[in-house]
């Protein structure tokens, strides 16, 4: 791939702006999606929604979104809210450290200025979890500030309009297309234009298949004049994700389930687990659960049955798991770090947020067939 090309001479003219704005004014009143953040531009709504809508799908954000703002309508209820309360919202979204870093910037808010959201870009661009991408789009849409969205959507219009060879998904992009973004902004509009450019990009020039006859830009699209569609935007080939073998052990003493928390920063930080880890070269998936269960909890078990198979994706790596029912032998508890465990009822696993492999299995330990009631002989530390 080429390093880009310089889009500079490719500006279109102080009239073909003009046009360009107020052809995409037009259609985005015309064909944008009615979604609930839309309604009413209010800081911490916009907030809410562009912190979900990072890694995830609109149509997924919807119900978080509302349930979000049900269960904590303002920034100040945020702040006083537990994290694990936060992160239980969260469940099923990913990306948790989103949830983390949104609840620690609420505190600030409060804190810091009274609990009204600042709509200065160096104070705002303070905030944990708070990237350009946040910034631009916060006080753009809830401020009317001149600051212009690059998100993929963005980058994808930009990349057909001046046929720009810079990868949309290479370590340069974000400033290479932050020029180009800048200069179509409609600074009298630019909520309202910044919305309009990611809706062009969700509904009309998409990765595949472009509805491209129905695209408002088209007359001034290099790109689609120029027949290059298809090979715009250019991308980095992706590295093929590593793929590891892991256990997890559910494991039962006396009816209950032990369940460890995750370290509180990190993937999947303040996540509740079940004990397990990667099974070692030339090791069977029973003997690195026993192995990981006792490095873990320093908890002696055996294995009584095996569950299930979990596949499960994240952004660099994929895991296949293996999920066996376990009954404690002997130990005590000890945990390494900052983290915390308990021995819950199936019942109860409601109560805590969990990762998504591991909700891939909740549902079967709901059948409590495989519990046995026994009591360990006395003595025993568990």
């Amino acid at each position: 791939m080429g390093s880009g090309l310089s889009v500079t001479p490719l500006y279109p003219g102080p009239q073909d702006l003009l046009l360009i704005r107020k052809r995409l004014h037009a259609w985005y009143a015309d064909n944008h999606r009615n979604l609930p953040w839309r309604k009413t531009p209010e800081p911490y709504s916009v907030w809410v929604s562009e912190v979900m809508l990072q890694q995830t799908q609109v149509k997924t954000v919807i119900a978080y979104h509302d349930r979000f703002l049900k269960r904590f309508p303002t920034i100040q209820s945020l702040a006083l809210a537990d994290q694990q309360d936060v992160l239980k919202l969260w469940e099923g979204l990913g990306y948790y450290s989103r949830a983390r870093n949104f609840h620690k910037a609420a505190i600030q808010v409060t804190s810091r200025y009274c609990g009204q959201i600042p709509a200065d870009w160096n104070a705002f661009r303070q905030f944990p979890g708070v990237g350009d991408y946040i910034a631009s789009a916060v006080l753009s849409i809830a401020f009317n500030q001149p600051f212009a969205v690059v998100d993929g959507n963005v980058k994808r219009v930009i990349s057909r309009l001046f046929v720009m060879d810079t990868p949309v998904n290479g370590s340069r992009a974000h400033v290479a297309f932050q020029e180009p973004a800048t200069a179509l902004l409609d600074r009298d509009a630019p909520g309202i234009f910044n919305q309009a450019m990611m809706e062009l990009g969700a509904l009309i020039c998409k990765p595949a298949k472009p509805v491209c006859p129905q695209c408002p830009l088209n007359t001034f699209c290099t790109a689609f004049s120029s027949r290059q569609v298809d090979v715009y935007p250019k991308r980095i080939k992706a590295v093929p994700v590593p793929l590891y073998p892991v256990v997890a052990g559910v494991v039962y003493h006396q009816g209950r389930m032990l369940i460890t928390q995750r370290k509180p920063d990190g993937l999947l930080g303040g996540l509740w687990e079940f004990p397990g880890g990667k099974i070692q070269e030339g090791e069977s998936p029973a003997d690195a659960c026993v192995r990981e269960i006792r490095e873990e909890t320093g908890i002696s078990a055996r294995i009584v049955s095996h569950l299930c198979q979990v596949k499960h994706a994240y952004t660099h790596f994929k895991i296949q798991m293996q999920v066996f029912i376990c009954h404690a032998l002997s130990g005590a508890v000890r945990l390494n770090g900052p983290v915390d465990f308990r021995w819950i009822a199936p019942g109860d696993m409601d109560l805590y947020p969990f990762p998504g492999a591991n909700h891939k299995f909740l549902g079967l330990l709901k059948d409590t067939e495989h519990i046995s009631h026994k009591t360990l002989p006395t003595g025993t530390k568990i």
